[in-house]
């Protein structure tokens, strides 16, 4: 599996953007899609996450900001992030997992090259 972020970028504390994380390749076996952040000098965390039976995780910091939605049949996860703020800045990495979601960034499957995002006060 195969998985391409986008949508990364600058804005304004308060302002929104949305990521879209797509998986190509042997896609069946990725039934957990999420998102993970890693800002320098901090350890990666666990933002959202989805389970393809539509079960869904968020880090309480964004709980209420950022939604997570996928579009099964475009292999696509997207995370809708509003009211940004800027400690929200990091590079935003999208991962995958073949069984149940987790939250530890050692069990994920599959990695994406991440899209940095950068939110200004």
């Amino acid at each position: 599996v195969q998985l391409a972020e986008s949508g990364g970028g600058s804005a304004q504390a308060g302002g929104s953007l949305t990521l879209s994380c797509t998986a190509s390749g042997d896609t069946y076996g990725a039934n957990c899609m999420g998102w993970f952040r890693r800002a320098p000098g901090k350890e990666v965390e666990a933002i959202a996450s989805i389970h393809r039976t539509g079960s869904k995780y968020y880090r309480a910091s964004v709980q209420g900001r950022f939604t997570i939605s996928q579009s099964m049949a475009k292999n696509t996860v997207y995370l809708q992030m509003d009211s940004l703020k800027p400690e929200d800045s990091a590079m935003y990495v999208c991962a995958a997992r073949d069984s149940y979601c987790s939250v530890s960034w050692r069990d994920m499957d599959y990695r994406g090259k991440g899209t940095l995002v950068t939110i200004s006060s």
